[in-house]
């Protein structure tokens, strides 16, 4: 392959995931809201790009469940599926508590003091509750305690489950505030763990159980009939 290709792909490659991260943003803020069409010219021409690199980014937010492609109809971002918040739960569960325990190690002192800060927050928030702020602070929680994962797939994967569920439910909290108070509790129980210097597989398990009890909330608030067959994550 010529050098000149070379760059053009190179360049290409760049495009895509410049629309990609743009387009992935917007869902999770929803400003792109379920069933949004997207238009491939116009985000063409809000990045100042050609409708190339806008089409791989659309085909690999497809790949993750974010965007429905329809005949006839184009890109469309999903509809809220409620199998599909489950099965990210699941999932986020066992991934974030497999990357809360393996940077439990390479975490500093000035990481778990701004992780405490911020569980400080989400318990001062409890007075005059707003799911959405609480959810965005729990975010930065977590992302504190497991964005040292020296493993970048790991990471990669436990991104995605969090954006794929900024899409799906706007905040668990706001079907479940009750789950607030235990969730804040529960942090300070991991964080004294990490501390602790424990077993990694006693971190990843509390990590794990944290999440899932998030899910086994929901479960019980939204499918009380469906709980008796709640799988022990």
């Amino acid at each position: 392959m010529a050098s000149g290709e070379v760059t053009a792909q190179a360049a290409s490659l760049s495009k895509s995931q410049r629309a990609y991260h743009w387009v992935k943003e917007r869902i999770a803020s929803q400003e792109f809201t379920p069933g949004y069409r997207l238009v491939l010219g116009t985000i063409a021409a809000e990045l100042d790009m050609s409708v190339v690199p806008v089409r791989e980014a659309i085909r690999q937010l497809e790949a993750e469940g974010l965007v429905t492609f329809e005949r006839n109809v184009g890109a469309r971002v999903s509809m809220v599926d409620d199998t599909q918040y489950r099965f990210s739960m699941q999932a986020l569960s066992i991934l974030e508590g497999t990357a809360t325990a393996l940077a439990a190690r390479r975490l500093t002192v000035d990481d778990i003091r701004h992780a405490r800060g911020v569980n400080e927050r989400m318990i001062e928030s409890l007075a005059d509750f707003d799911p959405r702020s609480f959810t965005r602070l729990n975010q930065e929680f977590h992302a504190t305690l497991y964005g040292k994962c020296a493993n970048p797939r790991m990471l990669e994967l436990v991104e995605s489950e969090w954006a794929r569920l900024g899409h799906l439910r706007d905040s668990t909290f706001s079907f479940v505030p009750g789950r607030a108070q235990e969730s804040v509790q529960e942090h300070e129980n991991i964080l004294r763990l990490i501390e602790a210097g424990a077993p990694l597989g006693e971190i990843e398990k509390a990590a794990r159980r944290h999440r899932s009890a998030t899910l086994d909330a929901y479960m019980i608030h939204e499918h009380p009939d469906e709980t008796l067959g709640l799988p022990a994550f």
